[in-house]
């Protein structure tokens, strides 16, 4: 059995549910903390899973650079290294690919790139991410595909989302292929793997990973397909309907949050998200701010991850029920109150904004983590009552009053 998503209530379009996987399940709509290079920066991953986190993100493109997924693979998988015995989901690396390296050239066959790191020079193919993915030990893996710069015209956009299709089918096979490959034999201890970075799967060098001695072809694993088409309707469509012919384990909503603003970006999921298979999780990538998430849960979708709760956090930017507070400010060097009087996570019941402010201008590194575990608390609190609030049939009183809290703002200086 691969992946069960099992919904359990609605309130319009908004579904709570739960999405199974071979390391455990995960309570929709989730939020996934962002752990890039196999940690969630400036947090313990025991720190992450007691704010209520289910599920984290790791990155393809990243990790086959440091330290490699052939090393990742001999040393247990990722959920044995970073000691997170819990669902995990990576991204494919498209967009690292395309946005942070040099010399980026895609072709049908892929993407040929220069490290960001050393300047090395990779290539990554459908097949070559799926196995990295597979290497990792990845519960959910993402096809590959090609991020449409925005703005672009509908040529552009076309000729991008078709392509992303191509390599939709081609992740789909490989998947199903290594996850075959390992069922059918007895994975012995693997010794790091000398595939060449940038290389394919080869003779003499099968992709194994340990403590899966035998199990049923994708057993709580899976793959999910990507909707691109920027902003035109037609074209998301046209993708919903070429992904759901390939089939996949679940179905996310890709290139949004790149600048085209919260409005159009709720347009786009009006239009698309009806047209989403209804049986299977449905996860909006990049998002994002509170209130995208909210508005995005009203219109069906199940998973979001961003890198916004800890990278504010680093930026001194906290998330309350009074929306975004800026801890360096001047007025909160003597305010004894918490970042949030409604919060009770670990920052807010030991430590004042005075406190805080006093971190930030003096440089030290306990500032970013305090208000990181704040921040994700809030995140996690925030889906909490998301849940609640579905399982209710309660969400539009509940999102109102969110709303007005975050209009309403910060509480009033002393």
């Amino acid at each position: 059995m691969a992946l069960t998503f099992t919904p359990h209530s609605t309130d319009g379009a908004a579904r709570r549910g739960t999405l199974s996987t071979a390391h455990g399940d995960i309570r929709t709509p989730a939020f996934m903390p962002v752990g890039t290079a196999a940690t969630v920066k400036g947090m313990t991953p025991e720190a992450v899973r007691s704010l209520g986190a289910d599920i984290i993100l790791g990155n393809t493109y990243h990790l086959m650079l440091r330290p490699g997924a052939e090393r990742v693979a001999s040393l247990g998988g990722l959920h044995k290294m970073m000691n997170w015995p819990h669902p995990i989901l990576t991204d494919s690396g498209g967009f690292q690919v395309m946005s942070l390296s040099a010399l980026c050239k895609l072709t049908e066959e892929g993407a040929s790139f220069q490290s960001h790191v050393d300047g090395s020079k990779h290539s990554l193919t459908p097949e070559r991410a799926m196995e990295i993915q597979f290497l990792l030990d990845s519960n959910i893996s993402m096809v590959l595909d090609e991020c449409t710069p925005f703005p672009a015209t509908h040529a552009v956009a076309k000729a991008s989302m078709e392509r992303s299709m191509r390599w939709a089918a081609r992740c789909r096979e490989a998947f199903d292929a290594l996850h075959q490959e390992r069922s059918e034999s007895r994975v012995q201890s693997p010794a790091l793997l000398p595939l060449p970075a940038g290389e394919g799967r080869g003779e003499g060098n099968p992709p194994e990973l340990p403590n899966h001695e035998s199990r049923t072809p994708n057993s709580g694993y899976g793959v999910f397909g990507i909707v691109q088409g920027s902003i035109y309707e037609d074209l998301r469509l046209q993708s919903v309907e070429a992904l759901t012919a390939i089939g996949f384990d679940g179905y996310a909503i890709g290139g949004l949050a790149v600048g085209e603003g919260q409005d159009m970006m709720f347009a786009v999921l009006d239009v698309t998200m009806p047209a989403m298979p209804a049986d299977k999780p449905r996860y909006m990538m990049g998002v994002g701010k509170p209130d995208d998430i909210l508005g995005a849960v009203e219109r069906g979708v199940d998973m979001f991850d961003c890198v916004i709760p800890t990278r504010s956090g680093r930026l001194a930017r906290a998330y309350t029920s009074g929306g975004e507070v800026n801890l360096k400010n001047a007025r909160h060097k003597d305010d004894p109150r918490p970042i949030d009087p409604n919060c009770s996570c670990y920052t807010c019941t030991h430590y004042s904004r005075a406190y805080l402010n006093h971190l930030f201008k003096a440089d030290e590194m306990l500032g970013p983590i305090l208000t990181s575990w704040h921040n994700l608390a809030y995140y996690q609190s925030l889906m909490q009552g998301i849940r609640d609030a579905i399982e209710a049939k309660d969400l539009g009183k509940h999102a109102a009053n969110l709303r007005a809290g975050w209009k309403a703002g910060d509480i009033a200086p002393l």
